[in-house]
């Protein structure tokens, strides 16, 4: 009788810690189902949510809320961080928006960046910290080595508001770095390339579009009684659209246009030898600038870059063309005399040249770059052609 009493009293102590193992159980499951339960909710209304914000039916987006409810939740890792598991399982909302660049038109309009710059970033950190100051110009030189001191002394005419991008024809680029500057510029490198090949595939309009203003320079410049903010000024003083520094009228000058004037500030016409100008207003008499030094703002340049010709790469005959991306170009295009330069017309670029049929490299180069005018003249002038033809054929002449 006592070993039988004995057993009854064991059952239901059994029994009794069982109950009460299952309710804590139960309870600790329902804790957990309820705080995955909010986390799915805030899912939705967290910036990771409102990525796929779209102008879609009232079903679509209850559909959707329900497929980010049948989602994995939202997990917190040992870094104190919110990541989403499988977030790529959820369907997302047809989308298609035709203001959108070309190829972009099935993203959502708020994740799409067209446009970029050539600021540097770091690794680590905060993105919105990365940057202390944002460079509102962008200076380009196209260099070799052997020219480093002449640019080192170019630079510094720079303030911090400059960008600097060096376009190395040599391939040497390592060796700038004895340069404090050249550690944060930018540097690209393709042997043999003159600067409006690299203009061409390294400043489209959409990667320069950080910066108000555009220099293209060549390495050959003495640059002693140039300073670039007292330059900025006078060009947004004047309004020009497209300018070059005057330049010392005793040496490496070939038009009347870009000689230096010392009587002023900025000039946009000019007189030149007879007959060289049917129209005091067009070129070389006004509405032009050469191609060694040119400035050019945001808005011209993505003119100008869309003018440049992926084959023809010494630009000759570019600079009588300008005055096509800026309206009225007799006023847009000049150039700033009190801040001028010197052309010290070295041939570095042309003694990256070859021979060819006996002449030296940089006859072959010069005799490019004269081939290369004629060519793009005639292009010029057929597209004209074409283009008012055109008109013609459709009735809108």
């Amino acid at each position: 009788m006592y070993r039988s009493t004995f057993k009854r009293s064991n059952d239901s102590t059994r029994i009794l810690v069982t109950a009460i193992m299952g309710i804590a159980f139960g309870f600790f499951v329902g804790i957990s189902i309820s705080s995955v339960h909010l986390r799915k909710i805030s899912l939705l209304s967290s910036p990771v949510g409102n990525s796929f914000d779209v102008p879609v039916a009232e079903s679509e987006i209850d559909r959707f809320s329900a497929e980010v409810e049948r989602s994995p939740a939202v997990i917190d890792d040992s870094s104190g961080t919110k990541n989403l598991e499988v977030l790529g399982s959820i369907k997302l909302p047809k989308i298609f928006v035709a203001s959108n660049p070309r190829g972009a038109e099935s993203l959502p309009p708020g994740i799409v960046v067209s446009e970029s710059d050539f600021y540097l970033r770091r690794l680590w950190g905060e993105p919105s910290e990365d940057l202390k100051k944002k460079p509102k110009y962008l200076v380009t030189f196209t260099v070799g080595l052997e020219q480093r001191h002449n640019i080192n002394a170019a630079v510094k005419k720079f303030s911090d508001d400059f960008a600097i991008l060096l376009f190395h024809y040599d391939g040497r680029t390592s060796e700038w770095d004895q340069f404090e500057w050249s550690k944060k510029a930018i540097h690209v490198s393709a042997r043999k390339q003159t600067k409006w090949w690299y203009a061409k595939r390294f400043l489209h309009p959409d990667i320069v579009s950080a910066y108000e203003y555009i220099f293209i320079w060549d390495e050959d410049l003495g640059v002693e009684h140039f300073n670039a903010d007292k330059y900025i000024h006078l060009v947004k003083k004047y309004g020009l659209e497209i300018s070059q520094p005057g330049l010392e009228p005793n040496k490496g000058l070939t038009w009347e246009m870009t000689k230096r004037r010392g009587d002023k500030e900025v000039h946009m016409v000019t007189e030149e030898k007879p007959g060289w100008c049917s129209d005091p207003h067009l070129p070389p008499c006004a509405a032009f600038v050469e191609i060694m030094a040119p400035v050019f703002s945001r808005e011209a340049w993505r003119c100008v870059w869309h003018m440049i010709q992926n084959d023809l790469v010494h630009g000759w005959g570019l600079d009588f063309a300008l005055r096509r991306c800026v309206e009225p170009a007799h006023e847009k295009i000049g150039v700033i005399d009190s801040q001028w330069i010197v052309h010290q017309v070295i041939p570095s670029l042309g003694s990256q040249g070859e021979s060819e049929k006996g002449k030296k490299p940089w006859d072959s180069v010069r005799a490019r770059c004269k081939s290369e005018w004629a060519q793009f003249q005639v292009r010029l002038t057929n597209s004209d052609k074409a283009y008012l033809e055109g008109l013609k054929r459709n009735g809108k002449s």
